[in-house]
């Protein structure tokens, strides 16, 4: 593979025209030393080299951003999603990777191009309430959940995390989520779940919630080998939530619980991906830009 070549990233509310523009590539090998918006010794480089806590964690912020009506409706009706998942999760994975591991410039320049998208971003939920993408609320909204679901997903099935490692992967949140004029969004582990509590009342079940579950359960999202896991990695995600959350999006039935005997494989999955560097991979080629060995995140 040529190491310039790397995979896709991009977002855009019309679902109608987004496989008709070539999507942009990124170099995540070069310019040699250029640093990204978080340092090699950040959390950050360490929680988004595991594709286990990527996948379960992803999940996990899009139903707590699911949940809530404004964000629902913004994702539903302006995103290729229901049409195309497996695109619009893989631009997804690649814009996160872009944040914290390209290049800051280039960094910057994809979250501004999403910014600017957000700005068409707006309409009336069927409810009547009114709701732009570039709302403050929504966007603190928005970094709180991928903060929360990603990293808690790293903590329960890839390796464990103090509350003090909490607290510092909230505050190094900061460097991107600026970016995406998510100004409020918390800064440790403390403002993260005030941020949980004032949107207690905001969250409800909804048939879009279980239409999304049906939609990544039936795409071919994970690579052949590990097709078999992604219910359960389906389930995970529903596990990292708070009970509370659960609850209130009535993810609390049978089919949707994580059995002992699956926590305890995706745990050693998840351990055994902490160890095994994934060629070709934004961690990787990072790595190696920033004069690094190849295996650098995965020597703990």
């Amino acid at each position: 593979m040529n190491e310039r070549s790397l995979t896709e990233s991009g977002t855009r509310p019309d679902a109608r025209t987004s496989r008709k523009r070539p999507l942009p590539k990124v170099d995540f090998l070069h310019p040699a030393g250029a640093p990204a918006l978080y340092a090699p010794d950040s959390l950050a480089w360490q929680i988004y080299k595991n594709p286990v806590s990527l996948f379960i964690g992803g999940i996990t912020a899009v139903l707590l951003e699911l949940g809530e009506e404004r964000v629902r409706s913004g994702v539903w009706n302006h995103s290729i999603f229901p049409t195309d998942p497996i695109t619009r999760m893989r631009r997804t994975g690649l814009a996160t990777h872009v944040s914290v591991y390209a290049p800051a410039p280039v960094a910057e320049k994809l979250i501004g191009a999403v910014v600017r998208m957000h700005e068409r971003v707006e309409g009336h939920t069927p409810r009547g309430t009114p709701y732009r993408a570039n709302d403050p609320k929504l966007l603190d909204w928005v970094q709180c959940t991928a903060s929360y679901g990603f990293m808690e997903a790293y903590a329960l099935f890839c390796r464990p995390l103090s509350d003090e490692e909490r607290d510092q992967h909230y505050e190094e949140s900061q460097a991107s989520a600026r970016l995406f004029l998510a100004t409020g969004a918390p800064r440790s582990l403390r403002e993260q779940r005030e941020q949980f509590e004032a949107m207690r009342p905001h969250l409800e079940p909804h048939p879009i919630v279980f239409e999304f579950l049906d939609i990544v359960k039936r795409a071919p999202a994970l690579p052949l080998p590990l097709r078999p896991l992604q219910p359960m990695m389906i389930r995970a995600g529903i596990a990292v939530l708070p009970r509370w959350v659960i609850e209130r999006l009535e993810l609390n039935g049978k089919q949707w619980e994580l059995r002992d005997r699956e926590r305890r494989l995706l745990q050693r999955l998840g351990a055994w991906l902490e160890r095994v560097p994934i060629p070709y991979s934004p961690p990787v080629y990072s790595s190696r830009r920033m004069g690094l060995p190849a295996n650098y995140l995965y020597r703990r």
